[in-house]
């Protein structure tokens, strides 16, 4: 009786363990496309290529040209109009840093961010002291807003379906609402082949 009891305490245990997902480290550089959405690969693809064409844009070089300056951008918002869900956040921000650290343009907090600093530097002027404190009304004006959407087209006949996406990319100029450049990346299309056997 009593083996038997352990016996079913042993198999209890390792029923339960058997549940556990095994996890393991892999490169962050290596590539895995394991249900054929959208994914981290792909959004590097697109960042990179929208980043070359904004900072090869003619009008970018221009502006600095013509003004003696860098030109000031704000992130507007990247809209999601695909068939799932995708983090617009992480390509905003990869494109932001990319702009950035490439010397060509400067830019200011979006609308988001812009909330919580405003809200210090008016807590400022009531706490700290008058040589520290940070002007109210002193603020940098975007010259240009960066925005752009998501899109994804479907095909699909059963066992086989292509999954492209369009990403879209533009600067336009705040004053006059002018698009100085447009770019856009449809390089990422995917063949699903699910087997059509059932188990």
């Amino acid at each position: 009786m009593r083996i038997f009891v352990r016996l079913l305490i042993c198999l209890l245990l390792f029923s339960s363990c058997s549940g556990l997902p095994r996890v393991s480290r892999v490169d962050a550089d290596k590539s895995y496309d394991l249900s054929g959405y959208w994914n981290d690969t792909d959004m590097k693809i697109v960042a990179n290529s929208l980043i070359e064409q904004c900072l090869g844009s003619v009008r970018i070089s221009e502006f600095a040209a013509k003004t003696g300056r860098l030109p000031v951008i704000i992130m507007g918002t990247f809209k999601n109009r695909s068939d799932e869900h995708i983090d617009t956040g992480i390509l905003i921000k990869r494109l932001e840093a990319a702009i950035l650290n490439s010397g060509k343009a400067e830019f200011v907090a979006s609308s988001d961010e812009r909330a919580e600093i405003r809200q210090e530097r008016i807590e400022q002027q009531t706490y700290s002291s008058e040589e520290t404190a940070k002007r109210l009304a002193n603020e940098v004006a975007a010259d240009f807003i960066l925005q752009g959407t998501v899109r994804s087209i479907v095909d699909s006949n059963g066992s086989e379906t292509v999954r492209t996406y369009y990403v879209n990319a533009e600067l336009i100029d705040v004053e006059t609402h002018k698009k100085i450049w447009v770019g856009d990346d449809s390089s990422i299309k995917k063949l699903i082949t699910r087997s059509s056997v059932r188990y």
